[in-house]
């Protein structure tokens, strides 16, 4: 499932490359990833491109009247191409854009003079893509109450990299939170964007057991994991602006220090990493270095 790291890439590239244009064309090749109408669709033409920003692990696409907001959840991955490039098996969802006046406002340092970002006076297309259709886009017209599944005040926390998620906000919220360490790094209530690999990578950094209870850490182990979870999640933004673009519907997750690498030695301790699949969902950690 595409996390924080994976979307900050997507949402910083897609605003400096698309901001500021107007749509041209929008359409639904799989219309049952879309929640809102065919009206409401086309009604995205003519419209510009405001502002792309991540919130969580959605995608929040602001125009110049409405606003589209994409959970890719398992499975939905994005394309920025080229009209008339190959169309990638199960697209769900086109929009086209034409040029625009230049750079946006808002674009991250980090995309400028990039080989992959599209002329200004070039069209271009954004394509989301899912095999399973599990993913959703979410159409929200000005004036038209829509609620979309985990956006709302009370499913969605601060996100994970959120300047004023201090320490101090996280001493307070994390008392309102039982349960085990990684069910509770990917409780989007109580800090948005880590799902079940970053989560296996902030506890390994943090030195913590995946399944020790949060009742259990002593303050210095909860100031451990807040350090753990910022410096793990920029490490990741940072690596993958150099290995995902322009091929923004990879996921590059082989570079992770535990997830993934069961049987492999521990990057920190040699020791062999363990690995358990509770739920159908891999957890990796090392027994020796986390306790």
């Amino acid at each position: 499932m595409p996390e924080l790291p994976d979307l900050a890439i997507v949402a910083d590239a897609f605003h400096a490359a698309l901001a500021g244009r107007s749509v041209t064309a929008a359409r639904a090749p799989a219309p049952l990833a879309v929640r809102g109408t065919p009206a409401e669709l086309e009604a995205l033409v003519g419209q510009s491109l405001t502002s792309i920003k991540r919130r969580g692990k959605l995608l929040l696409f602001d125009f110049g009247r409405d606003r589209v907001v994409v959970n890719p959840m398992l499975t939905g991955r994005f394309q920025l191409t080229a009209p008339g490039a190959p169309l990638p098996s199960r697209t769900a969802v086109i929009l086209a854009f034409g040029p625009r006046p230049g750079r946006p406002r808002g674009a991250a340092r980090w995309t400028r003079k990039a080989a992959w970002m599209p002329a200004d006076d070039a069209a271009v297309e954004v394509r989301y893509r899912d095999p399973t259709q599990m993913g959703k886009v979410y159409l929200m017209p000005a004036g038209i109450e829509r609620v979309v599944p985990g956006l709302t005040d009370e499913e969605i926390g601060p996100d994970a990299d959120d300047p004023t998620l201090t320490l101090e906000a996280w001493r307070t919220r994390i008392k309102r939170h039982p349960g085990e360490l990684k069910n509770l790094l990917k409780n989007q209530s109580f800090i948005a964007g880590v799902g079940n690999a970053y989560s296996d990578e902030i506890l390994h950094a943090a030195g913590l057991l995946p399944f020790r209870k949060r009742s259990t850490l002593a303050p210095e182990e909860v100031d451990a994991l807040y350090a753990a979870t910022g410096a793990t999640l920029s490490r990741a933004i940072e690596v993958l602006r150099e290995r995902v673009p322009p091929t923004f519907e990879k996921q590059a997750r082989d570079w992770l220090a535990v997830h993934g690498k069961g049987g492999q030695p521990c990057p920190r301790c040699g020791t062999r990493i363990s690995e358990v699949k509770p739920g159908g969902f891999v957890t990796s950690f090392c027994r020796s270095c986390q306790h």
